[in-house]
């Protein structure tokens, strides 16, 4: 039985998927762990808990395959990004991995872009210095912690770490290498420049490979840990959005993908490195050979939704509350809500900008409320695509969607209007991890390329199209992109 394994280290926990010639998931494991926030702000973890995890996760899974090590023909990564991992010459890990979502590092984000200049930094990255991305952590710990900056000896995102343990190797994939903003955008390698600028090592950051390039193979310990065997060959993968693209087929131009779970995501796969000149976007390598990727983040998407529901309907199903909002007209009578619960991204990178209802009235009860909150979303994702489109991204007819707030019809439904483009669904809900096992089955020869691997393995169904509302909420989006411009001095204090 020919497998190909695809692992998925995020930040709750590592997962395993196995998938065959078919496209068909034959195993999935996960095992679980805990972030740590030792300081207001901090978001850390240790990667032995990925290691740990991952060892569980895939001896699960293949017991749920009923297969063995023997069956497993590629191994592919993906993961959280932008996080930072740091070894001394012996491979030893100084610190706890510094996360994605750690935002003590605003101060290193101001040096980024005075000692490069931020128009500069936008230019070569493709994107802004933020303090979830890799760069300001390293300079945040050269600053604070100088004793451990002057033993690190490789920078290693959080996938990478799991693949030095199952090879002994160092390496990283162009994808998640870029979302280090130390990577030259169109060059799709690390930049000198960059690096030159602010006084970083290129000794320190490992070789950068295509994401279906095999970068080592599982050493005879990694074997005895995890149930695979010595000599399987690892590819490279790619960062957890564009190893998901893959999962979904998002992997040419024209293509775009929206991921709706407690952030939201839209991403397009391009034929060049398109940017946002002002960075309100994310612009990286793609895992595809020779793409790249445009990639719109609001923080809290369907977070908003478990945000409305803990604080006004506490205990109701989320079925139950969505299918409300099903009662009540599109644009309800002037009622907004905005999404920026914990600050924005996209089309907004603004850490201050704060949730708000606007509009209300006494005709309006719990079933426009929650409905407010599932079209501020679609508007707010509609705000990120306008902004990809103006880029340079081809407008698309259709969007694959995936994660668990797309699993509401009634969401479902708001969203075609909303962005104005068919929803398809696909038929697997591993993501990144089946992303990763694709890019594993090139790697094997299985296909020649990842195009032709997502065509035959990535399926996809109907879910919803516009419909009679899509005027209404034409006119609403314009009403609410005028909200945040007439707030923002109250949430900045001024």
């Amino acid at each position: 039985m020919g497998l190909v394994l695809g692992i998925d280290v995020s930040t709750t926990a590592t997962k395993a998927v196995l998938v065959d010639p078919g496209g068909g998931v034959r195993g999935v494991a996960g095992s679980e762990y805990a972030v740590a926030m030792p300081h207001p702000l901090w978001s850390e973890q240790d990667p032995a808990l990925w290691w740990d995890a991952a060892q569980t996760a895939i001896r699960a899974a293949l017991a749920h395959a009923g297969a063995a090590g023997t069956d497993v023909e590629a191994v592919g990564l993906t993961g959280q990004m932008h996080g930072a991992v740091l070894l001394d010459a012996r491979g030893t890990v100084l610190r706890p991995a510094i996360l994605w979502n750690d935002q003590r590092t605003a101060a290193e984000c101001d040096e980024m872009r005075e000692l490069v200049g931020p128009e500069r930094l936008i230019a070569i990255s493709g994107n802004d210095a933020l303090t979830g991305f890799t760069a300001p952590k390293l300079l945040w710990v050269r600053r604070h912690e100088p004793a451990v900056w002057a033993r690190v000896a490789h920078v290693l995102l959080p996938k990478d770490y799991l693949r030095y343990r199952l090879t002994g190797d160092y390496a990283t994939d162009k994808a998640d290498g870029s979302g280090t903003i130390l990577f030259d955008l169109a060059a799709r390698t690390w930049s000198a420049e960059l690096l030159v600028a602010l006084g970083l090592d290129p000794a320190r950051f490992p070789p950068a490979f295509e994401g279906p390039e095999i970068t080592g193979t599982v050493s005879r310990s990694a074997a005895g840990a995890t149930g695979l065997v010595q000599g399987i060959p690892v590819v490279a993968g790619g960062g957890d959005q564009a190893a998901n693209g893959v999962g979904v087929g998002a992997v040419s131009e024209g293509t775009v993908a929206l991921s709706l779970g407690t952030s939201g995501v839209i991403f397009a796969a391009t034929h060049a490195p398109l940017h946002d000149v002002h960075g309100r976007v994310h612009a990286f390598c793609h895992a595809v050979p020779g793409r790249w990727h445009l990639m719109s983040v609001m923080l809290s998407a369907a977070g908003s939704l478990r945000w409305f529901r803990d604080a006004l309907a506490p205990g109701e199903e989320f079925g139950a509350l969505v299918g409300s909002a099903g009662e009540v007209q599109a644009a309800t009578d002037g009622l907004f809500f905005l999404p920026y619960l914990s600050g924005e991204r996209s089309p907004h990178p603004d850490p201050l900008a704060r949730g708000a209802f606007v509009g209300l009235s006494l005709q309006h009860d719990r079933r426009h409320l929650a409905r407010a909150v599932l079209e501020g979303v679609a508007f707010g994702l509609r705000d990120g695509l306008e902004l990809m489109i103006a880029a340079g991204m081809p407008r698309a007819g259709q969007i694959r969607a995936s994660g668990g707030g797309v699993a509401s019809e009634t969401w479902r439904q708001i969203l075609a209007d909303v962005l104005q483009a068919d929803l398809v669904m696909t038929s697997t809900k591993e993501g990144g991890a089946f992303g990763a096992a694709v890019l594993a089955a090139v790697g094997s020869g299985w296909f020649s390329d990842v195009a032709t691997a997502a065509g035959r393995l990535v399926r996809t169904v109907p879910s919803a199209s516009p419909g009679l509302a899509s005027r209404a909420y034409a006119d609403a989006h314009q009403a609410y992109r005028e909200l945040y411009p007439a707030l923002a001095p109250i949430f900045h204090g001024k």
